[in-house]
């Protein structure tokens, strides 16, 4: 199934309009949340990638990593592609993180970063970096993120980004 399925703009639009409102629902009421998640996500054909994969990020803003980790599974098992696909495994990696599997994360996003480029490449190198982290690689996630920065910042680029490489592969 492709990466949008049979939905149409109404409904991408009705799960906007709820993710817009995410702030409004204090952490008590994240059943609240995922109740209206869970509402359109009923709208959708049993097989669709997109039902698990919005569970899987209405369980992870409301802080269950734990819960969403085998929701984004599924949804990538059943096709979820393209952009959505991309966020899945960048999602993926962090709620691994965040229930102490942080290698697992690495192996899912070391492959995005040789994937074409989008603009969530920033994520994806600012979470590798804290898996990174997490297993005591800080050299290589700090120069994830100096790479990652260098681009942006108004002056010091070409500096930055030869930081950023030698913090892993320092000069004779």
């Amino acid at each position: 199934m492709c990466e949008s399925g049979p939905v149409n703009q109404d409904w991408e639009d009705r799960v906007a309009a709820v993710w817009a409102r995410f702030d409004e629902y204090p952490e008590a009421q994240g059943a609240d949340f995922r109740a209206l998640i869970d509402t359109l996500v009923a709208e959708l054909p049993d097989d669709s990638p997109l039902g698990p994969f919005e569970q899987a990020c209405a369980w992870d803003s409301t802080g269950h990593s734990d819960r969403a980790v085998p929701l984004y599974r599924e949804a990538l098992a059943r096709g979820l592609s393209g952009y959505r696909g991309r966020r899945a495994r960048i999602q993926l990696s962090s709620s691994l993180r965040n229930i102490g599997r942080p290698e697992e994360g690495v192996r899912l996003l070391e492959p995005e970063l040789d994937a074409p480029s989008d603009e969530l490449d920033d994520a994806v190198r600012a979470c590798l970096a804290l898996c990174l982290s997490s297993l005591g690689r800080d050299r290589e996630g700090l120069s994830l993120v100096l790479g990652a920065l260098a681009p942006h910042l108004p002056r010091y680029q070409r500096s930055m980004a030869n930081y950023a490489r030698l913090l892993v592969t320092p000069e004779p």
